[in-house]
């Protein structure tokens, strides 16, 4: 058992979490599984929040996945931040944290991987980090094979991670339904994320030019302006705040196409870009 009072487990390798998980089933409860890579911020809860609207059960992974980050990507510097972690996730109402050693989810001889395509290679993220979607789909498709959820709660936050889960629960034809769940935000409007701790005070200050562009990027096509036009607007705005823009684009919310009109189907904005040494992302639905 977690140390003190808590009321959960922590379950650090995969035996411990099939046979919690297997006496839940038995005893008819349902699962819902929020998957993490830990350094939970508010927006995280919110995960949670919701996880505890579809399921009895609720199951916290934290995992730095390393297969998802490039070589030259922050993965020995990502915030790792287990016991604070714990604290908040037993404070909202959970039920069993899964906090495994790499060796456990990537054994000696591990060799497989998904190959992605539709909205995983869609020219977004994918191409700025193009191993990045099959280390995300291997590592959930691990996680929804041993937890085997009712649901699976993500963040809209990473939209086209969201995306790719859901077509990749499709495809495979997992029982689990991937539930999205709105950004949280600051007052500013900055989009909580872990990697914010890495923003200096000045590039803090700067850091919301990227939602507010968006915002009005939004706002201007909804009042007629060519999607085009509103979006090279939004990309001189993130410029001129301190950006290295990365990607600014209109995108079909569903498949991720390239969409020239709001007649042609529903529209999500999405944005990458960095300030300083940090990236940021952010996407906003019409």
């Amino acid at each position: 058992m977690a140390a003190g009072t808590s009321p959960f487990e922590i379950a650090h390798d995969v035996t411990s979490l099939r046979v919690r998980l297997a006496e839940w089933r038995r005893e008819g409860e349902t699962i819902g599984l929020v998957p993490t890579m830990g350094a939970l911020h508010a927006g995280h809860m919110s995960l949670v929040d919701e996880a505890k609207k579809h399921a009895r059960r609720i199951v916290l992974s934290i995992f730095v996945n390393p297969t998802q980050f490039a070589p030259s990507e922050d993965f020995s510097a990502y915030p790792r931040t287990l016991d604070a972690d714990v604290e908040k996730f037993a404070a909202a109402g959970g039920d069993l944290v899964f906090a495994p050693v790499q060796a456990h989810i990537y054994p000696p001889g591990f060799a497989t991987t998904l190959s992605m395509r539709g909205p995983a290679t869609a020219g977004l993220e994918d191409r700025c980090r193009p191993t990045h979607f099959a280390g995300v789909a291997t590592i959930i498709a691990k996680l929804f094979n041993l937890c085997r959820p009712d649901a699976a709660i993500f963040g809209e936050k990473d939209y086209q991670q969201l995306k790719v889960v859901q077509r990749m629960a499709r495809d495979l034809d997992f029982e689990t339904r991937v539930i999205g769940v709105p950004t949280m935000r600051e007052r500013d409007g900055l989009a909580l994320s872990s990697r914010n701790v890495y923003l200096s005070a000045k590039e803090r200050a700067a850091a919301p030019a990227l939602y507010a562009a968006l915002a009005r990027c939004a706002r201007e096509i909804k009042e007629g302006v060519a999607i085009e036009t509103a979006l090279e607007t939004a990309r001189k705005e993130v410029t001129a705040a301190g950006f290295a823009i990365d990607y600014i684009e209109a995108r079909h919310a569903d498949t991720l196409a390239p969409i020239a009109s709001r007649e042609a189907g529903p529209v999500r904005l999405l944005a990458a870009a960095a300030l300083g040494k940090t990236r940021l992302i952010d996407n906003i639905g019409l």
